[in-house]
């Protein structure tokens, strides 16, 4: 029975591993934490109800099974969550993406803001509304807010404008009613690109705000 403890932690541990968008910090899946252990708790229980049924082997890998299946509450939370950002923020030009447990919400600046400005223009406002409904649905996250600036101007004005913009959609966000203790406002200035500078459409793309949805190990372990 301990080579099929084994066996069953280790096939689950195998999918691999996420890195936050922005440290480059790469970690164990949480999704694949909780699996292998959901998977060894499973065997265990299977193989002594198999043992009573006279096949601890069998119950072992049934067990196994029942537990990985039970033990990825982050993976399918997030899931849940992304589909219902997808569905309220159609056609609001967001895109909604995933990276390991992150969900990225990517937010142009010709929708967020105006030129230079940090001020959210008020059509914005109903796609933040929609942002903060979820959210608040699913409370088991931290919200991280960046602000991203192009290369124009000078590298500290930059700096200070993404600030801005980041803290504007965080406090929005707080005025309508997510906690701010899970909000944070963060600028990066010209320093994290996703197009090329030197044109206009890749200047437009760099200048954005994404917010990082991020599971909160400690409420799925509670």
């Amino acid at each position: 029975m301990r080579k099929m403890l084994i066996l069953a932690s280790v096939a689950v541990f195998a999918v691999g591993c996420t890195t936050n968008p922005y440290t480059g910090e790469k970690r164990a899946s949480r999704t694949v934490t909780s699996g292998a252990a959901g998977a060894g708790a499973g065997a265990a229980a299977g193989a002594i109800v198999g043992a009573i049924a006279g096949d601890a082997k069998k119950g072992a890998i049934i067990g196994a099974g029942v537990g990985a299946a039970t033990g990825v509450g982050i993976g399918v939370y997030q899931d849940r969550q992304q589909a219902k950002l997808r569905e309220r923020l159609a056609n609001s030009g967001v895109s909604v993406t995933r990276q390991g447990d992150n969900i990225i919400l990517n937010m142009p600046s010709d929708i967020t803001f105006g030129v230079n400005q940090s001020d959210i223009t008020p059509g914005f406002y109903e796609t933040l509304n929609s942002v903060a409904l979820v959210l608040k649905e699913y409370k088991k996250t931290s919200v991280s807010v960046y602000g991203h600036a192009d290369s124009t101007g000078s590298d500290s004005y930059n700096q200070a404008l993404s600030e801005r913009r980041a803290l504007s959609v965080s406090n929005y966000l707080a005025s309508q009613g997510v906690a701010p203790a899970r909000l944070q406002a963060v600028g990066y200035g010209e320093t994290h690109p996703i197009a090329d500078n030197s044109t206009e459409y890749g200047r437009a793309a760099n200048r954005r705000v994404e917010i990082v949805i991020d599971p909160i190990d400690s409420q799925f372990n509670s």
